[in-house]
């Protein structure tokens, strides 16, 4: 009887070691597997997902398994490749908006969180007797800082609070001051001797690369794109472009690339934009490059090594107590100065623990020139993992404790006012846009469209979309638009019946998403309905599909429905409302149409934690009470507060009692590290049993909480109540 080893045994054999350096390709299928899986797993268990791939790399390293070495050809090539990306994506993702909102605070912040963390952990350094270039080097693994955070506090609807704003402004601070240490240091670096001299020189160096890069890359970018940039494939050359000249300028001036890529991310940041380019250049690295980099991370770390003594474990409690307590006093500096509460004081500390790409840069840069040693690198790569599970759950901690502060201090809340600004946009018919394209669904999106047209005294525009194709007489261009003629007719057949106003609308265009995009802007349309879409798929991640597409360039509100039964047969209907702070009203002015088009009853209902106080349910309460109020209707909605440690199990349970769910849309975000956020709506659609509807708000009102003052919503919503006045 044959009897086989352990798997780690297994795994250890040179046999298999041979087969995996000779056949790349197993490598990257086991490594693609490992992308795929391991971010799954770990975002049930309420980690990061690169946390789970530090640990994987760690299991299938030298340290166990020895499945993989650092050093293997498709590993290293990859994983050189993630670095740059990272620090690309690092300098793309970054919102300049920020720091120009509130330039004095986050310059006096960023001075302070750099300055304090840089000078400690230099002088860490030199206590342990290091030597001054490795000493800077421990000093700029500190000030900078991840926004890994940063979805926590969207989801709270924090993005508006000054304290917040000030810490994510004064990243551009920290990220450009340690860029420039990091590569003064490396470039200073002369036999392992400080020369002073050589130190001033390169200095003069780095800042003349530094501005030839953001000064002068961002203007040509900038003139290329006014030019030429109509195109995508015009954007993704000039990106590329940028990103090549940048690393090669650095490489002829004897100067790290690592700084090249991030400064080349941060010079078409703002010509870039927010387009559907960025979003697809962060997508190709966060998929595989960057998955990759932190399963490497995890193949250097030498688990033996770390536990064997005390002196790496010494140095890494070091490090950790000094990157704590040198940001939790430049929180406490600028809490003095600016008098924030508590609550923004522990929530600007916690913003600025994680670090992520900056940080890892500078560790893999010190040890690539054998500044660092193999200690070292394994206390920065560890110091990541420890942050990427801190920052978070003190951000959720005391981030909750903000928000109830805030909004149990509002006293007066604003309302929204009507004036017109036009009399033809006042009088303008309500129109809403239909597109037909699956008889499944069609019923429903047609009769759900007719009664709001009817209960708006508005007009249904069924929109068929045929593809285009290089010559207009080609049959199958006629056979398409002969199946649009059909489905438009029983459309139009269908909304007369139910009393709505019908104007067909035939269009031929090269895109689906692009056609109902510009056919709801040259209808001056206030309302698209679609039907819900795959979203699997290889096509459908990499580019998005029809939905996502048109709520990307929509210039009016999109709703995304999937509809189980009639939708005049819907009597309950419920509405979660998460964000406290800057609250959209859209799903309520909609789902206020509907009920009165139905006589439906709506529910408004807002999770907390279980531990939330008495007093602070009320003020919550309270709270949506007063943002309830401005709308001004007959039938105010009910208000229920639940306490639930899982907002989407706790949505699950309440919505069992409703016939339909509208939510919010939520953009697709991703961490700076490029880790994709799992969509809460996706989630949703798949576990709800009942109708569901997603409400997705134009691009620019997204945009507007990047404004000093709230929202104006007059635009949006005047449509909706314009008949309660």
């Amino acid at each position: 009887m044959l009897i086989l080893p352990p798997l780690p045994q297994i795994l250890t054999l040179d046999s298999n070691n041979q087969v995996l350096e000779q056949e790349p390709i197993i490598s990257t299928a086991i490594l693609l597997l490992i992308v795929i899986v391991i971010p799954i797993i770990f975002e049930k268990l309420k980690l990061p997902a690169l946390v789970g791939l530090i640990i994987s790399g760690v299991v299938l390293g030298p340290s166990c398994w020895h499945l993989f070495e650092s050093e293997t050809l498709i590993i290293s090539l990859l994983s050189d490749i993630g670095l740059a990306y990272l620090m690309f994506v690092a300098g793309l993702e970054f919102n300049i908006q920020f720091f120009r909102r509130q330039q004095s605070r986050s310059l006096l912040f960023g001075s302070l969180i750099f300055c304090l963390p840089l000078i400690l952990g230099t002088l860490a350094g030199k206590f342990l007797g290091l030597d001054w270039h490795i000493s800077i080097l421990i000093g700029c693994l500190l000030p900078s800082y991840s926004p890994l955070t940063y979805p926590i506090i969207s989801r709270l609807g924090l993005v508006n609070n000054q304290a917040v704003t000030m810490t994510m402004g004064a990243k551009v601070f920290t990220d450009i001051g340690t860029l420039l240490m990091l590569t003064l240091a490396l470039a200073s670096f002369d036999s392992g001797v400080f020369s002073f001299a050589h130190t001033i020189s390169k200095l003069g160096l780095v800042i003349i690369y530094f501005v030839i890069v953001l000064v002068g890359f961002d203007w040509a970018n900038k003139e290329f794109l006014y030019r030429f940039g109509d195109e995508e494939f015009n954007k993704f050359l000039c990106v590329l472009m940028s990103v090549f000249f940048a690393v090669v300028i650095a490489q002829l001036m004897g100067l790290t690339k690592i700084a090249g890529f991030f400064l080349a991310g941060f010079a078409v940041n703002e010509s870039v934009g927010e387009s559907p380019v960025k979003e697809k250049l962060i997508f190709i690295g966060s998929v595989l490059f960057i998955p990759i980099l932190f399963i490497d991370l995890g193949l250097r770390i030498d688990l033996p090594a770390l536990f064997q003594g005390y002196s790496t474990i010494k140095l890494l409690i070091i490090i950790l107590s000094i990157l704590l307590a040198s940001k939790f006093l430049a929180a406490i500096f600028t809490k003095l100065v600016y008098r924030y509460n508590w609550q923004e004081t522990l929530t600007i500390w916690s913003l600025s623990i994680p670090l992520v790409s900056i940080n890892l840069a500078v560790a893999l840069g010190g040890y690539g020139t054998g500044l660092f040693s193999v200690e070292l690198l394994n206390c920065a790569i560890i110091l990541v993992l420890i942050t990427a599970i801190v920052g978070p759950w003190l951000t959720s901690l005391v981030a909750s404790s903000a928000v109830a502060l805030t909004f149990a201090e509002v006293r007066d809340v604003p309302r929204i006012t009507l004036s017109k600004q036009s009399g033809e946009s006042t009088q303008r018919e309500f129109t809403i846009v239909v597109p037909v394209s699956n008889p499944e669904n069609q019923k429903y999106l047609i009769e759900m469209a007719a009664l709001l047209a009817c209960q708006s005294q508005g007009k249904i525009l069924p929109l068929a979309i045929a593809a285009a194709t290089a010559k207009m007489d080609t049959p199958q261009l006629q056979a398409a638009c002969q199946h649009s003629e059909r489905l438009l007719a029983q459309a139009t057949a269908q909304s007369e019946s139910l009393g709505a106003s019908a104007e067909p609308l035939l269009r031929i265009d090269d895109g689906f998403a692009d056609g109902i995009c510009r056919t709801a802007r040259e209808q001056r349309a206030n309302l698209i309905i679609m039907g819900w879409g795959k979203r699997t798929g290889l096509r459908a991640r990499l580019f998005g599909n029809i939905i996502d597409n048109v709520l990307w360039a929509a210039h009016c509100p999109v709703a995304i429905a999937s509809l189980v039964e009639s939708p005049s047969r819907i009597g309950r209907i419920l509405i979660p409302m998460e964000n406290l702070i800057n609250p959209s009203l859209t799903p309520l002015h909609f789902a206020q149409t509907l009920a009165d088009a139905n006589q439906s009853q709506i529910t408004v209902i807002n999770i907390c934690d279980r531990r939330t106080s008495s007093d602070e349910v009320t003020a919550r309460r309270s709270h949506i009470s007063s943002l309830v109020s401005q709308l001004v209707i007959p039938n105010p909605p009910d208000i229920q507060i639940i306490t639930h440690e899982n907002p989407i199990q706790a949505i699950l349970q309440a919505a069992r009692l409703y016939d339909l769910v509208i939510l919010p849309s939520m953009r697709h975000l991703t961490t700076p590290g490029g880790l994709a956020i799992s969509d809460v709506a996706d989630e949703l659609f798949r576990q709800l049993t009942c109708s569901i509807i997603i409400l997705g708000e134009p691009q620019h009102d997204q945009q507007a909480t990047f404004s000093n003052n709230p929202p104006d919503q007059t635009d949006l919503i005047q449509s909706w109540v314009l008949r309660y006045k």
